[in-house]
């Protein structure tokens, strides 16, 4: 299979700086996330190896590119049979299959139920323990493609704090203000933007953009109050918005569920564009969202990983990401994407459907 590609007029690299101000541009920008197993049955289809991932970016026509400083200090964390470890944050995950396919779940969290001092003394990366030149190797690989550092799980609270103590403890220590918790939090969200720092300072104008994450809502209801995200949250993200914004960079945030809640706060905070946007949660609808904020935010995501996508025909898919794309593409600024990773029950016909649909359908001039 092959996806038919729209005509080009610019970069990739102009045409998503161009989408994070709301311009109009040549065609859509594009995105791809999927889960391990159905991205191999996708390369299969497109005639790729499935190591070879930039093959498939390539084939998609996906418009940008991450570049990130590999860890290489010590090893700070137990290895537990049977189980992954993240060198970074320690936390655990273990393969649970499923009917198509599988997937590394999070288990055995360490600081579940810990006690303070073991809270307050959990190790944590020294900044000094990567390795950034090998950014410039990376950077060379991208050509005229935007460049991003960071990613959907920085900072991520919220979630990066539930990985190590399970999301009870992290959601009670969040509002009470554990103070081992945030000692702990502070710490570790210190070393990140450290590193981010380092890497903007290093290669000062090869970077494009910064893309943060944080999960905050639920399918139909905020994960936590406001009052309690602009306390103890929302410094920290301020923190990394400011360092991409000292930059001239363009932040983009992704968050889960519900989640134009906080959208305004965002915007306060110099935020660009949003991303995941699922629109079967509440207030996510590509209506709602291009109305509310379509003059000050740029939106990437919309295409359901949990619609036509997974349980419709390839018809229903293309039929789908057209209407979302002529919803989404009024006046600029829509980073066509799925919602989430593609699902391993994600039909390939479907997933090829999908791209060629934001080739044809996702045309500005």
């Amino acid at each position: 299979m092959i996806i038919k590609k729209a005509p080009e007029s610019m970069s990739a690299k102009e045409r998503m700086l161009k989408t994070f101000n709301r311009e109009k541009t040549d065609r859509v920008s594009i995105g791809y996330e999927a889960n391990e197993t159905v991205h191999g049955r996708l390369a299969a289809a497109l005639g790729i190896d499935a190591a070879d991932y930039e093959g498939v970016l390539l084939a998609l026509g996906v418009d940008y590119r991450g570049v990130g400083a590999p860890y290489i200090g010590p090893s700070l964390f137990k290895e537990l049979p049977g189980r992954r470890c993240d060198a970074l944050d320690g936390f655990y995950t273990k393969w649970v299959e499923n009917k198509d396919g599988g997937y590394w779940d999070f288990c055995d969290f360490p600081l579940e139920g810990a006690d303070s001092e073991t809270i307050a003394n959990y190790p944590v990366p020294s900044p000094d323990d990567f390795d950034y030149a090998a950014i410039a190797s990376q950077l060379a690989r991208c050509g005229d493609f935007a460049v991003y550092i960071g990613g959907a799980g920085i900072p991520d609270i919220i979630n990066s704090t539930g990985r190590i103590m399970g999301m009870e403890d992290t959601l009670c220590n969040l509002l009470t203000e554990d103070p081992a918790t945030m000692h702990l939090l502070r710490r570790r969200m210190d070393m990140y933007l450290s590193v981010l720092e380092r890497i903007l300072a290093m290669y000062t104008g090869k970077i494009d953009f910064m893309w943060l994450g944080e999960d905050l809502g639920t399918q139909h209801a905020p994960m936590i109050s406001l009052d309690l995200y602009r306390k103890v949250l929302k410094p920290i993200h301020k923190q990394f918005i400011d360092l991409a914004c000292a930059y001239n960079l363009p932040v983009m945030v992704h968050s889960c569920g519900y989640s134009s809640w906080v959208y305004e706060d965002f915007i306060e905070m110099g935020v660009k564009a949003v991303d995941s946007l699922q629109p079967e949660a509440a207030n996510m609808s590509p209506a709602y969202l291009k109305g509310k904020y379509g003059d000050r935010l740029s939106f990437r995501g919309l295409i359901s990983t949990a619609g036509p996508l997974a349980y419709g025909s390839a018809e229903d898919t293309r039929q789908d990401c057209k209407a979302i794309l002529d919803s989404m593409t009024l006046g600029g600024g829509y980073h066509f994407a799925p919602s989430h990773a593609i699902q391993d029950n994600t039909p390939v016909e479907n997933i090829i459907a999908m791209y060629q649909a934001a080739h044809d359908f996702g045309r500005y001039i």
